[in-house]
């Protein structure tokens, strides 16, 4: 508990002064974070986080997490979507040649953890850069539902939400996490407005809520389904990145979907 508490403290100190700040440090600090997050992918699957296929990967995650205005450089036709296909495809002839070393799976896998961690970052980036409220409100939300189901877990869990999957969540803590969540979101919202229409961003909130819990079930699926407690090791008491940002890459794209973004 003391190693956690104390990670906790030195992360949060360099983290808040970032998102506060904005701008190119928080961007660069996203791409970094999605990189790693990408070789954690790689490591649980046992993949070498130097090869052919992770070089491709990190740049495929950075192009995806990098704001449009960075990009500005590139031809009119190679947009990131067009880069991200040429690098998929390169994947995809890198099966070819390493003549069922590389399969088409893992090609997939890889393809697949790139727009998940990808996309995730970027919107985290690209909430910042409308103000640092929206930003706050969309980590508030992670925050507030992870503390709020724990410790009410802790009290009151009785019925397992995902046994098979995730033994220590409860129903009851799921449930609190999302009533603790709304409420004291929507205190935050009335006195920092985000998005349109007051009763509207509590509703938003409830299911961003529940939302981001099944982010952090798919990332638990993920570590079930390749056999390891923690995605990483680079947070000591805490796992890895995927382990601490996993209800955010599913909020962030939400907020993007729903026009908050």
């Amino acid at each position: 508990m003391k190693t956690r508490i104390i990670t906790a403290v030195i992360a949060l100190a360099i983290f808040i002064p970032l998102i506060i700040y904005g701008g190119w440090p928080l961007t660069i600090a996203a791409v970094v974070l999605g990189i790693i997050a990408m070789s954690e992918v790689l490591v649980m699957k046992r993949m070498f986080v130097i090869s052919f296929e992770a070089i491709v990967s990190y740049l495929g995650v950075a192009l995806l997490i990098l704001p449009d205005n960075w990009l500005d450089f590139l031809p009119s036709v190679a947009t990131r979507w067009f880069g991200f296909y040429l690098l998929v495809v390169l994947l995809l002839l890198h099966t070819v040649l390493r003549k069922q070393r590389f399969t088409f799976d893992d090609a997939g896998v890889i393809t697949l953890a790139m727009l998940y961690i990808g996309m995730g970052f970027h919107y985290f980036v690209a909430a910042r850069a409308i103000n640092f409220q929206t930003l706050l409100y969309g980590m508030l939300i992670v925050w507030i539902t992870d503390s709020g189901a724990y410790l009410i877990g802790r009290k009151l869990g009785r019925n397992k939400l995902a046994p098979k999957i995730s033994p220590n969540k409860t129903l009851e803590g799921s449930i609190g996490g999302t009533i603790s969540a709304t409420i004291i979101l929507a205190i935050y919202l009335y006195l920092f407005p985000v998005g349109d229409g007051f009763v509207t961003m509590i509703i938003l909130t409830l299911i961003l809520s529940i939302m981001g819990q099944l982010g952090d079930l798919i990332e638990s699926s993920l570590k079930r389904y390749y056999g390891v407690k923690d995605s990483g090791k680079i947070l000591p008491g805490h796992g890895g990145i995927l382990d601490r940002f996993d209800s955010m890459l599913i909020v962030m794209p939400l907020l993007h979907m729903v026009g908050i973004i």
